[in-house]
């Protein structure tokens, strides 16, 4: 059977972590409960230790802001020896 919630946003699923949370349930529940509901789109249960550790320091929004800074719009391979970059 397919998880029922699998098309979900991070901010629903953030809201989920954070009210689990405030009800006491541990993290490692709240992804199992996750994981139940949300199937292959649930967030890693890494990310919901640190988003618990986020609400524990008095985080209240669930919304993800952007990096600050420029954004990375190309990415340049790794020249395999100083030959390479005279060329």
């Amino acid at each position: 059977m397919d998880a029922p919630l699998q098309d979900c946003t991070i901010e629903e699923q953030l809201g989920v972590v954070r009210f689990l949370w405030a009800e006491g349930v541990k993290p490692v529940e709240i992804h199992c409960c996750m994981l139940a509901q949300y199937g292959q789109s649930t967030m890693s249960q890494r990310k919901v230790y640190e988003w618990v550790e986020r609400f524990k320091s008095g985080r209240t929004r669930v919304t993800v802001e952007g990096r600050s800074g420029r954004p990375s719009t190309s990415r340049s391979r790794k020249a395999s020896s100083p030959q390479e970059y005279r060329n």
